[in-house]
This record gives C-alpha cells, structure tokens and sequence, in this order.
C-alpha cells in the first residue's frame, strides 16, 4: 500500500529514549488499522482521492451502511486523501477493502497531524490571546484583566472585524507540521510521533506524509 496516511486515536504523551542516548517526548497514537472504503477517479468524480475509514461500528444509518457496503465493514469515521496534494501516489496500485496500518511509515519519516484543539468555552482575553491585562494599582480595582480598547470613537468608528476579543476558545481544527516519526509498532498497532499533538486523550488524529518533507527531499521523509 502506497498510501502514507493514517486514522487514529491519541493515547497520550510519555518519553523515549533513542539509540543515541537522546530523551525525546513524544505522543502515542493507536493508529489504524484503516481500511480503503472507496477510490474516486478524475473520471467518475472529477478528482483523484482515496477515503478510508477507522473505527469499525456495528449499527450505522442506511446511507452511511450503503456507501461502505463495498468494503465489507462500516466505520465512525472517514476521510479522504487526495492523490495531488503534497506526497502522490498511484490509484492503481489501491483497491477498495485494503488494509492501511502503521507499517506504511517508518522511523524518521516527516508526518504532519492534525487533530481537534481542547474545547476550552467561553475565555477572557488574558486566556485567550494572552493580553497582559489592566494596571493593578491607581484605583483600577476591576480592570485587571480588561481587554482595553476595542477600537476608535469617530474613525472607523466600528470594532473592526478580527479583532482579538473574549469569545469561544478551542474545539478548532489544529494541523501540527513536519514531525519526526520516531517509533511505530505493527504488532499493535502504535506511532510514537516527536513532540505534542492536538486534541485530547483519546481523540481522532490524521496522520499523513508531511507536505514540507516532501518539498524538501521529494520522497516524503528527511
């Protein structure tokens, strides 16, 4: 299978050491296995993609049921990897009901990943976007953590759109870039990936061949 993408679930952080003696933090991902629920063509769908799924289900609605009846099984969730974006591959060498696991990266391969950040609500500006507050002395008793000003009086004369106010925090989709994949386990399934990866315990991560490793050294992995 030439497909380097992946469905999983985040596990959580821990350390790894390396041959070389290097403490590494890194985040643990059950990841796959993914099976092929559909090949779309430039023919039949004006484009070139694979759709695979993770996370079988034993009840699912008709149209979601029909759709994988191809595949064999039905999955929670699906997605689609676009044959021309970043790293190709060749839609003939992929059928529907193949299998994608962890063994198609290896160890030192650039992936990126993409998750959903934490919901955090409703937060403050100081929360949010990390202002430094109002002055704490001087008879500003209820201005500690105050926005300030949100614009001009007569020009423009509105809050601009954009501006960094107090409102809903988190629960956005998040894509973490060109990271090293340090360790992956077939046997069960496992990807150790360098650094942090967004979302919580137990939350989808998509994992694919990074877009920047591919640029740079043409074959996906530095």
């Amino acid at each position: 299978m030439n497909v380097k993408a992946i469905l999983g679930k985040k596990i959580g952080t821990t350390e790894m050491v390396r041959e070389s003696g290097d403490l590494d933090c890194v985040t643990a991902v059950q990841a796959g296995p993914c099976v092929v629920t559909q090949v779309k063509t430039s023919e039949a769908d004006g484009y070139e993609a694979v759709q695979i799924g993770f996370e079988e289900v034993k009840r699912a609605t008709r149209p979601l049921a029909g759709h994988q009846k191809r595949a064999g099984k039905t999955f929670r969730h699906l997605r689609e990897i676009r044959a021309d974006g970043g790293p190709g591959f060749d839609l003939s060498e992929v059928e529907v009901g193949a299998q994608v696991d962890v063994s198609v990266f290896e160890t030192g391969d650039r992936v990126d990943a993409t998750g959903t950040s934490k919901g955090r609500g409703f937060a403050g500006g100081v929360k949010r976007h990390g202002f430094h507050g109002g002055p704490k002395t001087h008879g500003q008793s209820d201005r500690h953590r105050a926005p300030g000003s949100i614009g001009a009086g007569t020009t423009p004369g509105k809050v601009l759109k954009g501006q960094k106010m107090a409102g809903h925090m988190g629960a956005a989709q998040i894509t973490v870039q060109n990271l090293e994949v340090v360790s992956t386990d077939v046997e069960r399934n496992l990807i150790f990936v360098r650094g942090a990866l967004p979302g919580a315990r137990n939350s989808l991560v998509y994992i694919r061949s990074s877009i920047k490793g591919a640029k740079a050294s043409g074959t996906g992995s530095k």
